[in-house]
């Protein structure tokens, strides 16, 4: 995949497919291929290791892996939208927050 240029460089959040349905930039593409590789990577972990043990954690329910890891991005895309709001468009550091957040969901939760 080459991105567009614009004045000589590499022009990061213009669109990859244009006149397509969606405005596919690299920073969108690159966020639902996370999401299908978390998705893939948990497929393999259930069937490497199935059940997952439920546990009880911190949030006093039974939660599975899979629970866990919906919490994590339920969280995460919370913190992003706070960070948007309160603090500005520099969003690294909401993204050490929330590999934070969900690194204490898989582990207490």
């Amino acid at each position: 995949m080459v991105l567009p240029e614009a004045d000589g460089g590499r022009d990061w959040f213009a669109t990859l497919i244009p006149g397509g349905w969606m405005a596919w930039s690299f920073p969108t593409a690159v966020f639902f291929l996370t999401i299908a590789l978390l998705l893939a990577l948990m497929a393999v972990w259930e069937y490497a290791s199935p059940g997952g043990n439920p546990r009880f954690g911190i949030l006093r329910f039974e939660t599975t892996r899979g629970d866990r890891l919906f919490l994590s991005l339920l969280g995460s895309a919370f913190i992003h939208l706070a960070w948007l709001g309160l603090v500005g468009p520099s969003l690294w550091w909401a993204l050490a927050l929330s590999v934070v957040y969900a690194i204490g969901v898989f582990r207490f939760a």
